[in-house]
């Protein structure tokens, strides 16, 4: 089997634990990453900060005089901690394994107290595209259990749902035909209140993708629907073909989840995550 060191990443962009929010931010935009390693004065890697930690940042409770921007405290009061990290050397199945248990998408790699790269679900899906192509249909990795809702359901229902799922995608059906897809990405939170307090604000600003165009829009949270925010251009599979053809697709069209369809009837969902388990 592979070590880490074969599929990791060397490029890591670190920042330190005391600086601002928006310096992480900064490297985030000029390099295009969406995490970024924290480290302390020495160097150690302390925490994570990726943007949907950024996200749930910027939904935090309270009226709005009170919520100050966040890009003026440290980092080190917006990153996880705790950080799982592995050796060089260990192999690939264990970064795998990691991730699936921890819940993350990547784990920094260290050799003593020196970073060395990072391995990240992208990282391995490149590896499983390489190495078990044929070996899986989509069928035999994807999650069958596909939390679904239609185009008439409010924005309040299918954030209620992310939430208490604990997900980060939702698929929008017509007649169980999946038309569109919601993630996390497609609602800009800076104007919604958090579903748990119940308290809930006039306005959502979403962007919406117009013929590969992306158009911002503000309008009354009562009046958005799934159907205004899903993105219609839906990407779909079939559940005969190659799992490492989802891998393909998922890598060239930048999303991390497909619904899976069989006779154009959703029957699943398959994801990054979905596509690791595959490596044994």
């Amino acid at each position: 089997m592979m070590k880490i060191e074969d599929v990791m990443n060397e490029e890591v962009i670190l920042a330190e634990e005391n600086e601002q929010v928006s310096h992480a931010r900064n490297l985030m935009l000029k390099h295009g990453y969406s995490r970024i390693l924290v480290v302390d004065q020495e160097g150690k890697p302390v925490g994570i900060l990726t943007e949907k930690d950024l996200t749930r940042k910027m939904r935090s409770n309270g009226p709005k005089w009170k919520r100050r921007t966040i890009d003026k405290i440290s980092i080190r009061r917006v990153m996880t901690p705790n950080l799982v990290t592995l050796t060089p050397f260990r192999e690939v199945q264990e970064a795998v394994e990691l991730m699936i248990k921890n819940d993350i998408s990547s784990v920094p790699v260290v050799d003593g107290d020196e970073v060395v790269g990072i391995i990240t679900k992208s990282d391995l899906m490149e590896f499983y595209r390489q190495k078990f192509t044929g070996k899986w249909k989509v069928s035999d990795l994807m999650t069958s259990e596909v939390i679904t809702v239609n185009e008439n359901h409010s924005i309040g229902h299918v954030i209620g749902i992310m939430e208490d799922q604990k997900i980060g995608k939702v698929i929008v059906v017509r007649d169980n035909e999946p038309v569109g897809i919601i993630t996390s990405a497609n609602i800009s939170f800076a104007n919604v209140e958090d579903p748990e307090t119940g308290v809930s604000v006039e306005k959502i600003a979403f962007l919406r993708n117009i013929d590969g165009q992306e158009k911002r829009n503000v309008r009354e949270v009562s009046m958005v629907t799934a159907g205004d925010l899903m993105t219609n251009h839906l990407i779909k599979i079939e559940q005969d073909e190659d799992a490492a053809s989802a891998a393909d697709i998922m890598a060239k069209k930048d999303v991390s989840g497909i619904p899976v369809v069989s006779d154009n009837e959703l029957v699943g969902i398959i994801t990054k995550t979905d596509i690791i388990r595959g490596i044994q």
